[in-house]
């Protein structure tokens, strides 16, 4: 039913409310918080609206119904029909869009941890319910960014560190089945594993005092030398010589401002191999498994090719005796 306006074009409390299919509390609530300001008090003192509280009032309650904060509501309402309103609107729905998607995501991965406990044995509960217990939900790569600030060079220019961040942190899937929960979960527990401290690069950078170590140098020439392993790599073909390799190798050669020689080749297979450790070559495994979807290989991966296709390389010609060797800026471009 329309409640017409008095004769003066003003609603009581009662009559707005009425007018909106809202209740007097809810008309209320909104003008003592001064969303929706009255326009005149009658002679007993009681609020009287004009006709645009009613477009006013419907416009907050479509903004609550879409649950903005009573904050966000006013910040709209102040900007109503100046030229910041449709910027003031847009922005709030974006922020709406973000706090939702988070919240799906919370959902489904709390969804597929819990299928992955129903799903496993009584003697798996408790060691998945500790590696589940250790991540936010939805997860974030906080600690996997940190294990590789550690395990990388100290000196690299901000923008390699940022490609080498971006390369080899995975992004946890919005979606996850619960293999994928439990494959981040343990990746998660390798990046925080306290035997990170042993994987010291900056010892591994170590150098003669006379010698100049360019860590930048290596790991340039690494993103290089494993781009163009990519498709040898994605194809599954076998480890061989060629110009993935010979970037490679340079790119080593390049750190200690030394020339690329078979005997270098050889110091260089000894010595990265002795350079490996455990976890990085899990690590990599469980980011393999991650993104195992994806058509790009990890740099783990197209790594163990180009130190297999070296190995290969060095083994079938005569073996050079290694009397130094120096050590690398890092683990190659990580297993």
């Amino acid at each position: 039913m329309t409640v017409s306006a008095s004769p003066d074009g003003m609603w009581s409390i009662g009559e707005l409310a009425e007018q909106a299919g809202v209740t007097v509390k809810t008309v209320r609530f909104y003008s003592d918080r001064g969303l929706l300001p009255e326009a005149t008090r009658s002679a007993g003192g009681h609020r009287r609206y004009g006709p645009e509280a009613l477009d006013r009032l419907r416009l907050i309650r479509s903004l609550r119904t879409l649950d903005l904060p009573l904050p966000q509501v006013d910040r709209i309402l102040a900007q109503e029909n100046g030229p910041g309103a449709t910027d003031a609107l847009e922005d709030a729905v974006a922020g709406q869009l973000r706090e939702l998607g988070t919240q799906l995501s919370s959902l489904r991965w709390r969804e597929a941890a819990l299928q992955l406990l129903r799903d496993c044995t009584p003697e798996e509960r408790a060691d998945r319910l500790r590696l589940i217990g250790a991540v936010t939900i939805p997860p974030n790569t906080d600690a996997l960014a940190r294990f590789w600030r550690h395990v990388l060079p100290a000196r690299l220019p901000a923008r390699l560190l940022s490609t080498m961040l971006e390369a080899a942190v995975p992004q946890p899937p919005a979606d996850p089945t619960p293999s994928e929960v439990l494959t981040f979960v343990r990746l998660h527990a390798v990046a925080t594993d306290p035997r990170v401290r042993d994987i010291d690069i900056r010892r591994l950078a170590s150098r003669p005092p006379d010698e100049a170590c360019r860590p930048a140098v290596l790991y340039e020439g690494l993103v290089e030398a494993c781009a163009l392993a990519a498709a040898d790599v994605r194809d599954r073909r076998p480890p061989h010589a060629g110009e993935a390799l010979d970037c490679f190798v340079t790119a080593h050669a390049g750190l200690h401002n030394t020339r690329d020689t078979p005997a270098f080749r050889g110091q260089l297979s000894v010595q990265l191999d002795r350079l490996a450790h455990p976890l990085i070559d899990r690590y990599w495994q469980l980011a393999g498994e991650l993104t195992s979807a994806s058509s790009q290989p990890t740099i783990g991966a197209m790594d163990d090719w180009l130190r297999a296709a070296l190995d290969t390389q060095v083994a079938q010609e005569r073996p050079v005796p290694s009397k130094t060797l120096w050590a690398a800026a890092g683990p190659g471009a990580g297993r």
